[in-house]
């Protein structure tokens, strides 16, 4: 997923639940996203108007009489049942794109929206990525040891244990996922015995 894409997937489920000023879209991103997720205007609603031009979005204006003569109208973005469509291909989806570092924390902001197998295989694919990392890191220190970069090799051991810290969140995350599907199933099971 591009940037563009992974923007377009977090406007469309923050506006899948009301309609929503540019300004409240920009502070609810922040808000679930963290800071760490920056989002300027300048790339906000360049966004939002290409979404409306692609019939995902519908921009409703503040009904004139409501608007003080101070100040201007605002658009309130809503979704339209393609953008409804849209949300829902992509709330089902679980392609390496669901996992990769840009796209990762959006689609994980939208878990509870999403079903619990695509969860578990977003989750899985994200774990089975940094595992990978985690190789060409350690691959990496040990050239860097050889170097003798003391300073090099302090970055990439804490590379490494952010790596590492979120392979092991993945792993209970996984677990609790699959623990959740053993239950609905043995409960179902049960269910159907009686």
């Amino acid at each position: 997923m591009t940037k563009t894409d992974v923007l377009s997937l977090a406007i469309l489920g923050m506006v899948a639940e009301q309609p929503l000023h540019g300004y409240q879209i920009r502070k609810r991103l922040g808000a679930e996203l963290g800071p760490f997720r920056a989002l300027s205007y300048g790339s906000l609603y360049p966004c939002l108007k290409r979404m409306v031009a692609d019939g995902l979005l519908v921009a409703e204006g503040e009904d004139s009489s409501a608007a003080s003569a101070s100040r201007r109208s605002r658009i309130a973005y809503a979704l339209t049942a393609d953008g409804k469509a849209r949300l829902d291909d992509e709330l089902s989806s679980s392609g390496s794109g669901a996992w990769d570092d840009d796209a990762f924390d959006v689609r994980f902001s939208m878990f509870g929206k999403t079903d619990s197998a695509t969860r578990l295989r977003i989750l899985e694919g994200r774990r089975t990525r940094l595992a990978e990392r985690l190789d060409e890191v350690s691959t990496s220190m040990q050239r860097v040891r050889d170097r003798h970069d003391a300073y090099t090799a302090e970055l990439h051991r804490h590379g490494l244990e952010q790596v590492e810290h979120e392979v092991a969140w993945l792993d209970q995350l996984i677990e609790h996922e699959r623990s959740a599907t053993r239950g609905d199933n043995s409960t179902s099971a049960s269910a159907g015995k009686n």
